[in-house]
Protein backbone atom coordinates (compact mmCIF):
# COMPACT_ATOMS: atom_id res chain seq x y z
CA UNK A 1 0.00 0.00 0.00
CA UNK A 2 1.05 3.59 -0.89
CA UNK A 3 0.77 6.08 2.00
CA UNK A 4 0.80 9.99 1.09
CA UNK A 5 1.51 11.55 4.42
CA UNK A 6 1.19 15.44 3.80
CA UNK A 7 1.69 17.99 6.67
CA UNK A 8 -0.38 20.89 7.34
CA UNK A 9 0.49 24.59 6.46
CA UNK A 10 2.55 27.38 8.52
CA UNK A 11 0.48 28.48 11.44
CA UNK A 12 -0.54 31.84 12.75
CA UNK A 13 1.59 31.51 16.05
CA UNK A 14 4.46 33.36 17.38
CA UNK A 15 7.59 31.61 16.46
CA UNK A 16 9.02 29.77 19.50
CA UNK A 17 5.59 28.81 20.78
CA UNK A 18 4.86 25.56 21.49
CA UNK A 19 1.46 24.35 20.03
CA UNK A 20 1.59 20.38 20.30
CA UNK A 21 -2.20 19.54 20.13
CA UNK A 22 -3.49 23.08 20.66
CA UNK A 23 -5.88 23.98 17.59
CA UNK A 24 -4.35 27.06 16.10
CA UNK A 25 -5.36 28.97 13.32
CA UNK A 26 -3.38 28.82 9.72
CA UNK A 27 -0.91 31.23 8.76
CA UNK A 28 -2.45 34.38 6.18
CA UNK A 29 -0.40 32.63 3.59
CA UNK A 30 -2.57 29.49 3.80
CA UNK A 31 -3.92 30.07 0.57
CA UNK A 32 -0.82 29.86 -1.63
CA UNK A 33 1.18 27.28 0.48
CA UNK A 34 -2.02 24.71 0.27
CA UNK A 35 -2.03 25.35 -3.45
CA UNK A 36 1.44 24.41 -3.54
CA UNK A 37 0.59 21.38 -1.94
CA UNK A 38 -2.65 20.36 -4.15
CA UNK A 39 -0.12 21.22 -7.35
CA UNK A 40 2.56 18.07 -5.85
CA UNK A 41 -0.17 15.80 -4.51
CA UNK A 42 -1.55 15.92 -7.60
CA UNK A 43 1.22 14.19 -9.25
CA UNK A 44 0.09 11.03 -7.19
CA UNK A 45 -3.48 10.66 -8.99
CA UNK A 46 -6.10 9.41 -6.84
CA UNK A 47 -6.73 7.81 -3.40
CA UNK A 48 -8.69 4.97 -2.00
CA UNK A 49 -8.95 6.68 1.27
CA UNK A 50 -8.17 9.81 3.22
CA UNK A 51 -7.66 9.99 6.79
CA UNK A 52 -6.48 13.27 8.19
CA UNK A 53 -6.06 14.95 12.01
CA UNK A 54 -9.03 16.51 13.56
CA UNK A 55 -7.14 19.12 13.97
CA UNK A 56 -8.42 22.51 12.01
CA UNK A 57 -4.76 22.97 10.44
CA UNK A 58 -4.54 19.60 8.71
CA UNK A 59 -8.19 19.95 8.06
CA UNK A 60 -8.24 23.01 5.92
CA UNK A 61 -5.57 21.79 4.19
CA UNK A 62 -7.42 18.60 3.22
CA UNK A 63 -10.64 20.55 2.39
CA UNK A 64 -8.52 22.66 0.26
CA UNK A 65 -7.03 19.82 -1.80
CA UNK A 66 -10.64 18.42 -2.72
CA UNK A 67 -11.31 16.16 0.25
CA UNK A 68 -14.42 17.45 2.45
CA UNK A 69 -14.85 14.21 4.15
CA UNK A 70 -12.18 12.68 5.18
CA UNK A 71 -11.86 9.90 7.56
CA UNK A 72 -10.59 11.51 11.08
CA UNK A 73 -8.75 9.77 13.41
CA UNK A 74 -7.58 11.03 16.90
CA UNK A 75 -4.30 8.91 16.50
CA UNK A 76 -3.59 11.49 13.86
CA UNK A 77 -3.26 14.43 16.45
CA UNK A 78 0.60 16.05 16.75
CA UNK A 79 2.07 15.42 19.90
CA UNK A 80 0.87 16.35 23.18
CA UNK A 81 2.74 18.75 24.69
CA UNK A 82 0.67 18.98 28.12
CA UNK A 83 1.64 21.97 30.76
CA UNK A 84 3.74 23.52 27.99
CA UNK A 85 0.95 23.98 25.32
CA UNK A 86 0.88 27.69 24.17
CA UNK A 87 3.86 28.54 26.06
CA UNK A 88 6.83 30.35 24.43
CA UNK A 89 10.22 27.80 24.74
CA UNK A 90 11.88 30.40 26.55
CA UNK A 91 9.10 31.24 29.60
CA UNK A 92 8.47 27.84 30.32
CA UNK A 93 8.90 27.42 34.04
CA UNK A 94 9.67 23.83 34.85
CA UNK A 95 12.31 21.72 35.97
CA UNK A 96 11.25 18.94 33.60
CA UNK A 97 11.93 21.18 30.62
CA UNK A 98 15.84 20.84 30.79
CA UNK A 99 15.55 16.95 31.12
CA UNK A 100 13.39 17.40 27.63
CA UNK A 101 16.05 19.44 25.92
CA UNK A 102 19.00 16.86 26.94
CA UNK A 103 16.76 14.06 25.70
CA UNK A 104 13.39 14.80 23.68
CA UNK A 105 13.52 12.21 21.86
CA UNK A 106 12.58 9.86 25.40
CA UNK A 107 11.57 12.65 28.23
CA UNK A 108 8.02 13.45 27.97
CA UNK A 109 6.93 17.06 28.84
CA UNK A 110 4.68 17.93 31.62
CA UNK A 111 1.82 16.35 31.93
CA UNK A 112 2.55 15.11 28.24
CA UNK A 113 3.31 12.95 25.85
CA UNK A 114 7.09 11.43 24.45
CA UNK A 115 8.19 10.94 21.13
CA UNK A 116 7.83 6.75 21.80
CA UNK A 117 4.45 7.08 23.18
CA UNK A 118 3.52 9.28 19.48
CA UNK A 119 5.32 6.13 17.71
CA UNK A 120 3.60 3.74 19.67
CA UNK A 121 0.14 5.98 19.00
CA UNK A 122 1.06 5.80 15.04
CA UNK A 123 2.10 2.19 14.91
CA UNK A 124 -1.39 1.16 16.10
CA UNK A 125 -2.79 3.52 13.53
CA UNK A 126 -0.61 1.98 10.71
CA UNK A 127 -1.24 -1.29 11.73
CA UNK A 128 -4.85 -1.15 11.43
CA UNK A 129 -4.44 0.80 8.03
CA UNK A 130 -2.52 -2.13 6.82
CA UNK A 131 -5.81 -4.46 7.56
CA UNK A 132 -7.72 -2.20 5.33
CA UNK A 133 -6.99 -3.75 1.83
CA UNK A 134 -6.42 0.35 0.30
CA UNK A 135 -4.20 0.55 -2.24
CA UNK A 136 -3.83 4.26 -2.06
CA UNK A 137 -3.84 6.38 1.07
CA UNK A 138 -3.55 9.98 1.87
CA UNK A 139 -3.00 11.43 5.33
CA UNK A 140 -3.12 15.00 6.39
CA UNK A 141 -1.39 15.56 9.79
CA UNK A 142 1.49 17.27 11.58
CA UNK A 143 5.48 16.84 11.46
CA UNK A 144 5.37 14.30 14.68
CA UNK A 145 3.00 11.97 13.16
CA UNK A 146 4.83 11.80 9.52
CA UNK A 147 7.96 11.10 11.66
CA UNK A 148 6.64 8.60 12.82
CA UNK A 149 5.68 7.04 9.89
CA UNK A 150 9.39 7.15 8.11
CA UNK A 151 10.40 5.41 11.11
CA UNK A 152 7.36 2.84 11.27
CA UNK A 153 8.29 2.63 7.36
CA UNK A 154 12.32 2.18 7.55
CA UNK A 155 12.87 5.78 6.12
CA UNK A 156 15.80 6.70 8.62
CA UNK A 157 16.85 5.88 12.04
CA UNK A 158 15.68 6.70 15.31
CA UNK A 159 19.43 9.09 15.65
CA UNK A 160 18.39 10.09 12.28
CA UNK A 161 14.52 11.27 12.37
CA UNK A 162 14.41 14.74 13.41
CA UNK A 163 17.00 15.71 10.38
CA UNK A 164 14.03 14.22 8.49
CA UNK A 165 11.46 16.52 9.71
CA UNK A 166 9.23 17.64 6.71
CA UNK A 167 8.65 21.91 6.60
CA UNK A 168 5.24 22.83 6.27
CA UNK A 169 3.41 21.62 3.36
CA UNK A 170 5.96 18.83 3.24
CA UNK A 171 4.98 15.61 1.83
CA UNK A 172 6.28 12.03 2.55
CA UNK A 173 5.84 8.91 0.29
CA UNK A 174 6.11 5.43 2.38
CA UNK A 175 5.03 1.94 1.67
CA UNK A 176 3.25 -0.43 3.54
CA UNK A 177 3.54 -4.77 2.75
Amino acid sequence: MEVILIRHTSVAVEKGTCYGQTDVPVAATFESEARQVLERLQLYGSFDAVYCSPLTRARMLATYCGYDSPIIDERLKEINMGDWEMQKYDEIKDANLQRWYDDYMNVAPTNGESFPMLYQRMKGFLDELRTKGHRRVAIFAHGGILLCAGLYAGLFSWEESMKHLAGYGGIERIELP
